[in-house]
């Protein structure tokens, strides 16, 4: 027996496939292969996520192939998956979370405060692109789409000083070496969910509990709390929402940012780690009324 797991074809989403094929025989001693999956959000690398149409861009397709019953899973970043999901779909674990942080990597190697004035950045995210402005005004932001490789190839060919990426994926990749700077999660605030990956199934799947042994409860609790933060303000590829919780002990903490009425918001919050869902949405109404 051999578990197929849909994912897409970039050299980061197959090396996320393989950390979970590497789980499933070290937990549960079961083989699994790759099916390589192009979604749409894959096929338009000319057009910025937010023209596109947000949600599903990078889940569809492999939905499909969990439906028609071509794969038994399919192992997704968590920051893809949208918020609502089709019924028939679970998300029946979230194994690992790398750093969260955004980093930048630069020509030369500078840091965020060393760039020169009017420095070129390329980053396609609403949330990275504001930031970044209200860090440093002065700074030009370009549009970059595409895989990591593709980025860094555009960076060094269309004269950008740097760009804005997940360290996640760079650790992923072992291309940490590229990093000029680590953006602290709490003023440059992450992705919802970033870092984390989902494997997703059918609701009565014959196979899931193979699947849900590799669950992992701290990063579920604080991707859930996240998620939860999303969902209350409706956020999506085309809003500038951004949210990071970690646990502390008994408790959890979230800061999240939010674009209000043209005015971008952040706010945190700290309680009971058990109430992590109510705890996402509360920092959401926070933001709507501050």
């Amino acid at each position: 027996m051999e578990l197929v797991l849909a994912t897409r074809k970039s050299l980061l989403a197959q090396t996320q496939t393989e950390t979970v094929m590497k789980l499933l025989k070290d937990k549960v001693n079961m083989d699994s292969k790759k099916l390589l999956v192009v979604t749409e959000g894959d096929k338009r690398l000319d057009v910025t996520l937010d023209k596109i149409g947000g949600k599903g861009l990078f889940t569809k397709d492999i939905e499909i192939a969990l439906l028609d019953g071509r794969a038994h899973a399919a192992v997704h970043s968590m920051k893809d998956v949208p918020y609502e999901m089709g019924e028939e779909f679970e998300l029946i674990a979230m194994p690992e979370r790398e750093d969260v942080r955004d980093v930048l990597v630069c020509q030369n190697g500078e840091t965020l405060s060393e760039l020169r004035k009017g420095a070129i950045i390329g980053t396609s995210s609403i949330r990275r692109a504001a930031q970044l402005k209200a860090l440093r005004e002065d700074i030009n932001i370009v549009p970059v789409r595409g895989n990591v490789g593709t980025r860094l190839e555009k960076m060094k060919n269309e004269g950008m000083d740097g760009i804005i990426l997940a360290a996640a994926g760079l650790k992923r990749l072992g291309m940490e070496d590229v990093i000029s700077d680590y953006l602290n999660p709490d003023i440059f605030v992450p992705a919802v969910s970033q870092g984390a990956l989902g494997i997703e199934c059918l609701k009565d799947g014959t196979y899931n509990n193979y699947f849900k042994s590799l669950d992992n409860i701290d990063v579920r609790i604080a991707v859930e709390a996240e998620r939860s933060f999303m969902r209350e303000l409706n956020g999506g590829c085309h809003s500038l929402i951004g949210a990071y919780a970690r646990l502390q002990g008994s408790d959890i903490y979230i800061v999240g940012t939010y674009e209000v009425n043209g005015i971008i918001v952040k706010k945190d919050i700290l309680g009971n780690k058990e109430e992590y869902v109510e705890l996402g949405k509360k920092l959401a109404q926070k933001i709507l009324k501050a």
